[in-house]
């Protein structure tokens, strides 16, 4: 009986004991056999033992997960080194096992489909480990590797990991989207890196965009700890892929190798300390240093589609990808899918094609991969009527002495006109009004031909009618983006001055905003975004670089499905290609306005910036930005209401009784932060409207705001 007693006993201590040594496993980064991640569930992750880096599931959607390693510490974004499922996303509650004779097993919730493995293993599995370097592996249990993320990279390479030949990256299709993309970094059989696009699906590879000299001598691709990028020649020697001067300490910085969506290898860091300044990733070093140039092959496409123009983002070094004049995104949610014409190209028209289209020259850009024909000895002129009497030519490529020019075929659309009696009769006499704009009152109406229209009547006694409808009707002719108010046509007849615009049958900002019921999160994230895709065309895009003048929620107009489009530019500036800045007389609304217009300094793009963040802070919080009415002095002024509750860490207040926003309040916050930006009182702080939209979407840190400019300094 003693001897039971005793055995009870030490159970009853060794129990403690066993639960103590799992604790210390876990936080040593190790993990058992049999441990499991269910999708879905919070803290669904292992961590390494500095707590640098995260294995688990990343939330895609509201159902959809990807299992991946990311920085742990790095809490504005997410930023994925590894994933295993971008093809397949994990529903919720799918769940991940280690397994000791089939490694790690993701199944579906039913526990039925398995939706990835780590595949066949050598040796009987005892534990795993997540380590500080951002290796995930299981080992057998004499802690030797038998698999590890390191030896099957995605898209990445951290420092100490090795690409052996064989070995390859591979890009996904877009930020947010994992499926693989359309561009590979290999280490090939002949001991070359080579950067190649290739076509999907059938994943064939095209020219080499970028390639090693170390042909028949390379034998490893490794980026080591001092944060060199280099092929490992088999004599010993380095090929070095990126310099001395891209190298940075990785005591105090995160270092990654990435091979973007867009085609381009990155060599970047990010600081370590939470309290500098900059919290976003820095661009050290991009191969090939200009791809817009580099992919030239004859076959398959560069990094923005076809039919498309790739130019260079100065600072970023990455395509910035725009369709010429007339033609639009086969993908309007996807600025690398390629453009197409917006109107039919063939011979079947009875016209001659010189009275349909004209020809737009495009100085500097060439399509290599699209001739049909070759016209010797020809000069610029007959080149151009050449294609422009060739109902199949849809481009035409002079190779001057010094010069390329390109020239596309455009569509001669003209806006329709329609005289002042026509425009009577199809608004019922100017019967419904649909608001006013900066210059002129807005009514409903319809005609057979183009079915509800808006028609603006700009204003007799308006001094600057005549110049403010030229304006508009140049500026507007310019333009073709969705989010933009279509112009159909106009009439001027006397006095008489119109303009006619598609109809959107859910009317502006202002009265889906400040309404009795506030709008979804959902879609007022959505018309944020599109607001600024707009601006982003307008400023960067266009042929002719616009200032709008006068953004605010009534010159928002929205569709049937709530799209964004700007409306009103009577008071907008075109800028000459070689300018940017002009100067002229105050324009705008009062709490719109920038306090760069106060001032004798010409004003620039950055006046719409600064309009933008206070319709940003107002699509937020659902009122507008001067309400003395509202909760006495302070809340009155929603930019310096805003900034405080910023400061004081009380967002939430800005979104009470939103509990859609309350739900995603760490999207709020970066919303808040790019506002600030857009509210600093110098041009030069605020961020263009493209690192603006870069910021909302998460593409690009926001780092902490200055203070911005007092709306009480500026009214």
């Amino acid at each position: 009986m003693p001897t039971f007693v005793l055995s009870n006993y030490r159970l009853i201590f060794l129990l403690p004991l066993l639960l103590f040594s799992v604790v210390v496993a876990q936080t040593k980064g190790n993990i058992s056999v049999g441990s499991s991640l269910t999708a879905g569930q919070d803290n669904a992750l292992w961590l390494s033992p500095s707590e640098d880096f995260a294995f688990g599931f990343h939330q895609l959607d509201n159902d959809n997960f990807l299992l991946a390693i990311w920085y742990y510490k790095l809490t504005q974004t997410t930023t994925t080194v590894w994933y295993a499922n971008g093809d397949k996303p994990a529903p919720r509650r799918s769940k991940l096992e280690i397994s000791a004779d089939r490694g790690l097993v993701l199944t579906d919730p039913q526990g039925v489909q398995e939706l990835w493995s780590s595949g066949k293993i050598a040796a009987s599995v005892a534990y795993a480990a997540m380590n500080d370097t951002g290796n995930c592996q299981l080992l057998d249990k004499n802690s030797k590797p038998i698999w590890q993320t390191f030896e099957h990279p995605t898209d990445t390479l951290l420092p100490s990991q090795i690409m052996e030949i064989g070995g390859s990256l591979s890009s996904r299709t877009s930020l947010l989207n994992f499926t693989h993309g359309r561009f590979i970094f290999r280490m090939l059989e002949d001991g070359t890196a080579v950067l190649n696009t290739i076509n999907l699906p059938s994943n064939h590879n095209y020219k080499a965009y970028y390639v090693s000299d170390t042909l028949n001598s390379g034998g490893q691709v490794i980026f080591d700890t001092f944060d060199y990028l280099y092929v490992l020649r088999k004599n010993g020697e380095k090929f070095n892929i990126t310099q001395a001067d891209d190298a940075v300490s990785t005591t105090d910085y995160y270092q990654r190798v990435s091979l973007e969506f867009d085609g381009v290898l990155i060599l970047s860091s990010h600081t370590k300390n939470p309290s500098d300044i900059n919290q976003s990733w820095t661009t050290m070093r991009t191969i090939p240093d200009n791809i817009c140039i580099e992919i030239q092959g004859e076959l398959g496409t560069g990094p923005c589609g076809y039919n498309s123009i790739c130019t260079l983002h100065s600072e970023e070094r990455r395509p910035i990808c725009n369709c010429p004049e007339g033609y639009s995104l086969l993908d309007p949610n996807d600025e690398y899918s390629g453009c197409k014409p917006n109107f039919l190209v063939g011979c079947e028209s009875s016209q001659d094609q010189e009275d349909e289209y004209f020809m737009r020259e495009l100085p500097n850009i060439d399509w290599p991969t699209s001739d049909y024909e070759l016209f010797h000895p020809f000069d610029d002129d007959s080149c151009r009527n050449s294609c422009l009497h060739d109902c199949l030519c849809a481009a035409s490529i002079f190779f001057g002495s010094s010069v390329l020019v390109n020239c596309i075929l455009v569509w001669k659309e003209t806006c329709g006109q329609f005289t002042y009696k026509e425009l009577t009769e199809a608004t019922n006499g100017f019967e419904e009004e649909l608001g006013r704009g900066s210059c002129g009152i807005v009514y409903k109406g319809e005609t057979e031909s183009s079915g509800p229209i808006a028609v603006k009547m700009l204003d007799r006694v308006f001094e600057d009618s005549d110049k403010e409808f030229k304006a508009e009707m140049n500026i507007i002719g310019q333009t073709h983006h969705k989010n933009l108010a279509r112009l159909i046509g106009y009439c001027e007849e006397k006095q008489h001055k119109l303009l006619v615009y598609e109809y959107l049958s859910n009317g502006t900002l202002a009265r889906f905003l400040f309404g009795e019921l506030k709008p979804s999160w959902a879609q007022r994230i959505q018309i944020t975004f599109g607001i600024a895709r707009g601006l982003v065309y307008l400023h960067e895009e266009c042929s002719t670089q616009i200032i709008h003048c006068d953004i605010k929620p009534q010159n928002i107009l929205l569709d049937e499905y709530y799209n964004a489009r700007i409306s009103d530019f009577g008071l907008a500036k075109l800028l000459a290609l070689n300018q940017s800045h002009t100067k002229t007389n105050i324009r705008g609304t009062k709490g719109y306005v920038a306090p760069d217009w106060f001032r004798s300094a010409p004003v620039s793009v950055k006046v719409d910036v600064y309009s933008y963040g206070v319709l940003l802070l107002e699509i937020i919080c659902c009122r507008r930005n001067v309400n003395l009415e509202i909760g006495g002095g302070e809340k009155g002024i929603l930019t310096d209401w805003a900034y405080d509750c910023y400061m004081d860490r009380k967002l939430d207040v800005l979104v009470e009784n939103d509990m859609e926003a309350m739900n995603d309040i760490k999207q709020v916050e970066r919303f808040v932060m790019v506002a600030i930006w857009c509210l600093q009182e110098d041009p030069n702080v605020r961020p263009t409207m493209k690192k603006v939209m870069l910021m909302l979407e998460g593409i690009v840190q926001v780092s902490v705001p200055p203070t911005p400019c007092s709306f009480t300094s500026i009214n």
